[in-house]
């Protein structure tokens, strides 16, 4: 099915076809409010009144947004999905890692990113061809797997950063690692953190707030953390991820992106760090790994931009639980259940974390 596009105003372009940005240059980036959000506050800001009425018209015609998942993700038959659909894509893999990441995808984030890169991009192109986005956005490594989908990357050349991606994170740190708080808000996380020198490093949900930093802190975290009455969960990674321990690798890894060639995209990308359209994604990408990942503030930005309809592509359902957290009822649809299904909300001890 073909879905016919309305014309877009005289003083806007779709954002599926305008920069990096989604976005004309010199107009404001924060999609439209809904009713209840107050002014001046990130996200939930107003934006330019010609472009609320563009965007509006535009997302008459498309008001899909797909989702991206990073680390934490992983499926039992990921690999065959990924043997299925994209062939091609799984030898490039073997060959750029070295040997089968899926093999040992749980023993490091080396092995885990491609991993889970492969199986994203084979869970978007098995889509329908009616589906047609207005929007996505990756959480963490999911952004290069939506950078690719928007066609701002070849496929070939974000595999490739993925590859190196995962490569410099574990080597950049070997003392570091994560530590769920699961109930605490962000003043508590905040809280947390500063009293034991950790990070706030990804922000997923209410009640789910991740942080970062040397494993020796961590027993005071846990401490002040009971406290306050939240519990702490030691997250199973080689690494403080999207902390400053992971500085080492935001040179090279903006070194190879200055080597790739980046595309107009397809379709608006939102970048979660910014929980805003991607502006510049090669330095984005790469402060990002230093820089917490605002997932809860992203999601809840392309709610209020109006999409009535997430798919999430890759493998799980992870994100999709959050979105229940983020928004009560969103359904989010997964490769897993079937595209038109929803997922059913899982409960919280089931739930795992994610986090690069």
């Amino acid at each position: 099915m073909v879905v016919a596009r309305a014309p877009a105003p005289k003083e806007f372009k779709d954002p599926r076809r305008t920069g990096f940005a989604g976005v004309p240059r010199g107009a404001s980036a924060h999609p439209p409010p809904r009713a209840g959000h107050p002014p001046g506050r990130g996200v939930g800001a107003p934006a330019d009144p010609e472009f609320v009425r563009a965007a509006n018209k535009v997302l008459s015609v498309s008001s899909v947004t797909l989702l991206f998942p990073g680390q934490g993700s992983q499926t039992p038959e990921m690999r065959d999905l990924v043997a299925q659909r994209c062939p091609e894509l799984l030898e490039r893999c073997l060959e750029l890692v070295g040997e089968d990441p899926f093999a040992r995808v749980e023993e490091s984030t080396r092995f885990q990113q491609p991993a889970i890169f492969c199986a994203s991009i084979a869970g978007w192109r098995g889509l329908p061809g009616d589906v047609e986005p207005a929007f996505a956005a990756g959480h963490s490594l999911g952004e290069l797997a939506a950078l690719a989908a928007a066609g701002v990357l070849t496929v070939d050349d974000a595999l490739e950063l993925v590859v190196l991606r995962g490569r410099l994170m574990a080597e950049a740190d070997d003392r570091g690692s994560m530590l769920a708080l699961v109930g605490a808000d962000d003043a508590e996380a905040r809280q947390v953190a500063e009293a034991a020198e950790l990070t706030v490093a990804n922000d997923n949900a209410p009640g789910q707030i991740v942080l970062a930093g040397d494993k020796a802190s961590f027993d005071r975290a846990e401490a002040v953390a009971g406290e306050l009455g939240k519990r702490a969960i030691r997250l199973p990674v080689a690494g403080a991820f999207h902390s400053p321990s992971m500085a080492p690798a935001v040179a090279p890894f903006r070194a190879a992106l200055d080597d790739v060639e980046l595309h107009e995209p397809r379709f608006t990308v939102f970048s979660c760090a910014s929980a805003q359209p991607f502006a510049d994604p090669r330095d984005e990408l790469a402060r990002a790994l230093i820089r917490p990942v605002r997932w809860r503030e992203t999601f809840t930005a392309l709610h209020d931009a109006g999409t009535t309809r997430f798919i999430e592509v890759g493998p799980g359902k992870v994100l999709a639980r959050l979105a229940k957290r983020i928004v009560a009822g969103t359904k989010v649809e997964t490769p897993a259940l079937g595209v038109g299904e929803a997922t059913p909300v899982a409960s919280e001890a089931r739930e795992k974390p994610v986090n690069a």
